[in-house]
């Protein structure tokens, strides 16, 4: 971009540059919004945001083999979206927070007022 010249106001430049995340943050959000990019966690996750499931409850409610639920919960787990707890033997999961049912929530909103 040889001889090119900013065409935005100085304050705007400005702005941009105080709201632009860090690399690393930049990098954590697409892992993060990598994590709706697949219809087995969209599903996993949504069921997860009524309540806390066993992997054998995930598979027959959403007609899913256990082994994909089990990967997909690794994978979910690993970003932090999931969270899990111990009873005996059985492992429950559970949304890690609201606030992914909000973005999630966030999405649908989204694609019914776009009517897509």
């Amino acid at each position: 971009m040889e001889n090119s010249k900013i065409l935005l106001k100085s304050q705007i430049v400005e702005d941009i540059n105080y709201y632009m995340p860090t690399n690393k943050m930049c990098y954590n959000l697409a892992d993060f919004f990598s994590m709706f990019s697949d219809a087995t966690r969209i599903k996993i996750l949504s069921a997860l945001s009524v309540s806390e499931m066993c992997v054998g409850d995930i598979s027959k409610i959403l007609n899913i083999n256990q082994t994909t639920v089990s990967h997909q919960l690794k994978l979910l787990k690993s970003i932090g979206i999931v969270k899990f707890r111990r009873d005996g033997k059985i492992i429950y999961y559970s949304v890690a927070s609201k606030m992914v049912n909000e973005c999630l929530l966030s999405g649908v909103e989204y694609l019914q007022a776009a009517d897509l």
